[in-house]
C-alpha cells in the first residue's frame, strides 16, 4: 500500500507526529523548497503559520495537495486566488485557542480597570501613590466576531458582571450584525475585536469608529493586526479619544522597534500570545493527528474553511 505525503510546512520546534508512523510519508520544507515539493504531497501541514510562502508557491494547474490544514485559527496568511478555487480541503484549528484567549482577554481587561500597568509603573519607582480604580461588574462590552473564539471571551466577561453584545457577519438569535455595530461601540466601555480578516473586516477600526467610542472607552484587538488601522489607534490615543488599548496583534508582525506603538500612552502590547499557554504546540499536533485520522478514514473533516469568506462558518 503506498502512504499518503505529508508534507510540513516548517516551524520550530517541529511537531510531534510519532502517532503517524507507518501511517504516511512525512516529508518537510521550509520557504524556498515549499513551491518544489507541493505537487507531490496529497496533504500539507502548515505548521509555520506566520508564514505567507503558501500563498506564492500554491500551484494553479497540475497536482496539489488534497488537503491542508493550518495549525492557526485565521487563514489569511495562506489563501490566495488558486487556493480558493481549487478542490482542495482546508482546514483550520479551531477549537484550541478559544478558551486561552478569552482568559487573556479578561485579564487585559481587568488590567486596564484596577490600573495594574501603572501600579507596576510606581512599584519600579518605589513610589506610594494610593488611586482609585473601576469597578468591572456593570460595564459594557461590545465583541466583535461570533466565532468560538468572540463566544468564549462573551462567556468569560459575562462571568465577571460585564454586559456583553455579540457582533457577527449575519444577525441571529443572540447575534447582532454589521448594521449594530456603530451603535454598539458607542455606548461600550470594552470594544474587543477578535473577528477573521477578511475584505469586510480589513481596517474596520478606523478614525470615523475610534472618534464614535466614549472617551472612556478601551480597545482591545486578539484577531488580526490588518483589522484596525493603527495610525488612526495612534491618533485616537494620542489625543484621548478613548481611555487605552491593548494590542496583541499588528500589521506587521513582530512589531518594529521604532514602530510610535511602543510609546503611546495607555496602550499594552503584547506579542502575538493570547491563545498560547503551556502545551499549546502538543494540543495542535494531537488536533491534527484526530483529523488525519478523519481524513485517512475518508470521514467528513471537522473546521472546514469556506474559502471565499476566509473561515470556518458559525453554527
Amino acid at each position: 500500500m503506498t502512504l499518503p505525503t505529508l508534507l510540513v510546512l516548517d516551524a520550530d520546534p517541529l511537531p510531534r507526529l510519532g502517532r503517524l508512523t507507518g501511517r504516511a510519508r512525512i516529508e518537510h520544507a521550509d520557504e524556498s523548497t515549499l513551491a518544489r515539493r507541493l505537487p507531490y504531497a496529497d496533504v500539507l501541514l502548515v505548521w509555520d503559520f506566520t508564514s505567507h510562502a503558501v500563498r506564492r508557491a500554491w500551484p494553479g494547474e497540475g497536482p496539489r495537495p488534497r488537503w491542508v490544514h493550518t495549525a492557526s485559527a485565521g487563514v489569511d496568511h495562506l489563501m490566495c486566488p488558486e487556493l480558493a478555487a481549487s478542490d482542495t480541503v482546508v482546514t483550520n484549528a479551531r477549537g484550541v485557542f478559544d478558551e486561552p484567549i478569552a482568559e487573556y482577554v479578561a485579564a487585559l481587561v481587568l488590567a486596564m480597570a484596577k490600573d495594574l500597568p501603572r501600579t507596576l509603573e510606581l512599584q519600579g519607582a518605589r513610589t506610594w501613590q494610593h488611586r482609585e480604580s473601576q469597578r468591572l461588574a456593570g460595564t459594557r462590552a461590545c465583541v466583535v466576531g461570533a466565532g468560538p473564539i468572540g463566544r468564549a471571551i462573551v462567556r468569560t466577561l459575562k462571568a465577571l458582571g460585564v454586559t456583553c453584545a455579540l457582533v457577527g457577519r449575519v444577525p441571529r438569535t443572540g447575534i447582532h450584525g454589521p448594521d449594530d455595530l456603530d451603535r454598539l461601540i458607542a455606548r461600550a466601555d470594552w470594544v474587543i475585536a477578535a473577528a477573521p480578516l477578511t475584505e469586510q473586516t480589513h481596517g474596520m477600526f478606523d478614525a470615523r469608529r475610534f472618534g464614535m467610542m466614549q472617551p472612556s472607552a478601551r480597545f482591545i484587538n486578539v484577531g488580526r493586526g490588518q483589522l484596525v488601522v493603527e495610525e488612526a489607534l495612534v491618533q485616537a490615543l494620542s489625543r484621548r479619544w478613548i481611555a487605552g488599548a491593548a494590542l496583541d496583534v499588528f500589521e506587521r508582525e513582530p512589531l518594529g522597534p521604532d514602530s510610535p506603538l511602543w510609546g503611546l500612552p495607555g496602550l499594552i502590547v503584547s506579542p502575538h500570545m493570547s491563545g498560547d499557554t503551556v502545551g499549546w504546540r502538543d494540543e495542535l499536533a494531537v488536533q491534527f493527528v484526530d483529523l488525519f485520522g478523519r481524513w485517512e478514514a475518508g470521514r467528513t473533516l471537522p473546521n472546514v474553511v469556506d474559502k471565499q469568506r476566509g473561515y470556518v462558518p458559525g453554527r
